[in-house]
């Protein structure tokens, strides 16, 4: 059943007016895993091949002072948003399974669509740079054996998106994943370590060739930094904790907190180690995929990549579930996974969508653009702006004046840096496009 749009009618909770929208059940399964699966979920989407860039497109540009204190910031901050937006999930006596519905709940019918219509294009975008990235695996491998360029990065790009899709019409929601997180999670350890092992390698070999300091006129650093900032956010990014919130089992809020909490605690630890001794071992010569960097036997180089695009192919599923879980419930797709009905929607659907990502991340294959466009347009708004707004309007009668102001400050500072952080990622995509080509061979 898909929605039918608003109510002319209002609810009133905790003395505020609130909306009643009329919203769709979900044709994928809810209330079934439990919190260390979900914390699984998070981990897994934090600990993705994104990280073997991370090094690149955020230390490169901040240095070492700018890049630890900012990535300490951003976790902290990443991580209050977040607990601000799972408190809210059972808000007004109604469960919000989607980040639209809360919105639409708590703002109306405008907020619904534009809520929609920012994750959308979030998580799209994401998809874009994990397609980019599992492409650029493929590439690295065939390099590794032979190295005459008649494979380009477009034809990689293609294949990781049919194997994308192959993988999409397989599995039918995220719940199903189960035992892929598991393969996730070892995939991620593989490449993970392997870069920081060959990365200490070089680094020790190498002690004094090194060089810290960030690039570039003062101009151009100033553009830099600003979108570097918008990368430190979109390293926590997730733009749809509600929807991973609705997979877990009751108490939704208490699970979903402690799912939370593993994830910036131990969760986080690959992904720093592997961003700052991938740092230490190149400095501002490191590239925005960091097994590029490394020297090391040919078959363990060749594993880790092959690993970078196992584990993106499952993690692009989490991103895409969304998307997914719309198409399921609009057209009325339940029942077995392999059902000749949905199996033929899935083919068509997903693979449609797949085939659009696939043809975008061809075209324009600048992974670090992605990133901050992402992170400016989209990473911010939802999970900062609208996660400190949400909670400052629907818990209005219970904060008191200090509370009030720092969700405020949080608000206007945040949408600053949105504005700042888009110009500066909009300037690299124009000076990329005057330096590469469309389906460019990086």
């Amino acid at each position: 059943m898909s929605a039918t749009g608003a109510k002319n009618r209002t609810s009133n909770v905790n003395g505020a007016e609130h909306f009643d929208i009329e919203v769709p059940d979900t044709a994928h399964q809810i209330s079934s895993d439990s919190w260390f699966q979900v914390a699984f979920v998070l981990t897994t989407g934090i600990n993705n091949a994104y990280v073997l860039g991370y090094s690149g497109t955020v230390m490169v540009p901040l240095g070492w002072v700018g890049g630890v204190i900012g990535l300490i910031l951003a976790s902290a901050i990443s991580l209050y948003a977040n607990i601000l937006v799972a408190k809210l999930h059972e808000f007004g006596g109604k469960r919000h399974i989607r980040y639209r519905d809360l919105a639409g709940f708590i703002y109306g019918r405008k907020a619904y669509c534009v809520t929609w219509g920012l994750q959308y294009v979030n998580l799209f975008m994401i998809n874009c740079g994990f397609i980019i990235l599992a492409g650029s695996a493929l590439k690295a491998v065939y390099v590794l054996f032979r190295d005459d360029h008649t494979m380009k990065l477009p034809y990689f790009i293609a294949i990781a998106g049919f194997v994308c899709a192959v993988f999409a019409i397989g599995v039918p929601h995220l719940s199903a994943l189960g035992i892929w997180l598991g393969v996730s999670t070892i995939l991620s350890l593989i490449y993970i370590i392997v870069a920081m092992v060959l990365s200490v390698k070089d680094g020790v070999k190498t002690p004094h060739s090194r060089d810290y300091e960030i690039q570039g006129s003062s101009i151009s650093k100033l553009f830099t930094i600003t979108a570097a900032a918008a990368n430190l956010f979109f390293v926590f990014n997730t733009g749809m904790l509600p929807e991973i919130q609705a997979t877990v089992k009751q108490p939704v809020v208490k699970n979903m907190v402690k799912a939370l909490y593993f994830q910036f605690t131990l969760g986080l630890l690959p992904m720093y180690a592997v961003m700052f001794i991938g740092y230490w071992a190149y400095g501002s010569s490191t590239s925005t995929y960091l097994l590029n960097n490394v020297n090391g036997p040919v078959w363990v180089k060749a594993l880790a990549n092959i690993s970078a695009f196992l584990q993106t192919v499952i993690c692009l599923h989490i991103f895409a579930s969304p998307s997914y879980e719309y198409m399921d419930t609009k057209f009325g797709i339940k029942g077995g996974t392999f059902v000749l009905k949905n199996l033929l929607f899935r083919i068509m659907a997903r693979g449609g969508y797949l085939a659009v990502s696939t043809l975008l991340s061809a075209l324009l294959p600048f992974l670090g653009d992605f990133m901050s466009l992402t992170g400016a347009v989209s990473t911010i708004p939802l999970t900062f702006i609208l996660a400190n707004h949400m909670y400052y309007k629907a818990k209005n009668d219970k904060l008191n004046t200090m509370q009030k102001l720092w969700h405020w400050l949080n608000v206007v500072f945040f949408s600053l840096m949105s504005v700042a952080a888009t110009i500066a990622a909009l300037r690299l995509i124009v000076v990329d496009s005057k330096n590469f080509h469309v389906f460019a061979d990086l």
